[in-house]
């Protein structure tokens, strides 16, 4: 049996019993992004560790091994279009969203590719990175699945409120030929609203991706697997960051969290 199948077939025993991964992977002492690794067949599951599932789940390792129920999909990004959101959603914290929205721009001050389209790219991947490194959201905003690539949804009177208290101001300018309309931050961020955590992804997305135009970023978020398994104008899930392959994971699965 190969170790996607494996990962397929302990995925539906999780289903059947009605648990979600965080709660299953919390009963076997493991992390949720292992687990996930493990469903998705990017991990090895040892005789220990099926032990403590079948009991966990009620299988016997003859049934788990003769189970012939299908998965739900047979591809990750189908898989991943039916899994549950399963983070406590919070409400978008607006502060936070501010300070964190002023702090790119900082950073960004001076590069000329820096339009809206690639700010919202950059604000995509500083979140859902974080996400997926330290399991925590990093404001609470919500990304939808468009065209051109993710855009955080329902911030544009947010944006809009923050021009008229000076906070911003939008300018269009020109670049490689194509208008384009910018932020320009009038103000510092509060550095003391964002953790070290934050500001440390945020830096990295920058540095990765800070010069890229938006043709290349949207092009390139296409083929990352929340925004892939996400529905055409729908809510982009975070837990799809754990099906994330090489180049878009930030974090480093070990083989073994259980030990």
């Amino acid at each position: 049996m190969t170790q996607q199948e494996i990962g397929r077939r302990l995925a539906n025993w999780r289903k059947r019993k009605g648990y979600s991964q965080e709660e299953l992977a919390s009963k076997v002492e493991m992390n949720r992004g292992s687990l996930a690794q493990i469903e998705t067949g990017n991990r090895n599951l040892d005789a220990r560790e099926l032990h403590a599932f079948a009991q966990i789940l009620g299988f016997s390792l003859d049934e788990f091994m003769s189970d012939s129920t299908e998965s739900d999909a047979d591809t990750i990004v189908e898989k991943a279009v039916i899994i549950v959101e399963r983070v406590a959603k919070a409400p978008l914290d607006v502060k936070k969203f501010r300070h964190v929205l002023l702090y790119l721009l900082e950073r960004c001050a001076g590069k000329p590719n820096v339009g809206e389209t690639v700010l919202y790219k950059l604000l995509y991947f500083a979140e859902f990175d974080h996400y997926e490194r330290y399991e925590e959201l990093m404001t609470g905003a919500t990304y939808r699945k468009l065209k051109f690539g993710p855009v955080p949804f329902k911030v544009d009177r947010l944006i809009e409120k923050m021009l008229e208290d000076g906070q911003l101001q939008r300018i269009t300018s020109t670049f490689k030929g194509k208008e384009q309309k910018r932020l320009i931050a009038q103000e510092s961020a509060d550095l003391s609203l964002l953790k070290a955590s934050e500001k440390d992804i945020i830096d990295r997305v920058i540095e990765r991706f800070g010069d890229w135009t938006a043709t290349a970023l949207s092009d390139y978020s296409h083929g990352d697997m929340p925004w892939k398994a996400a529905e055409d104008g729908k809510e982009i899930s975070y837990e799809l960051v754990f099906y994330r392959d090489a180049p878009y994971s930030v974090r480093t699965y070990p083989e073994d969290d259980a030990t």
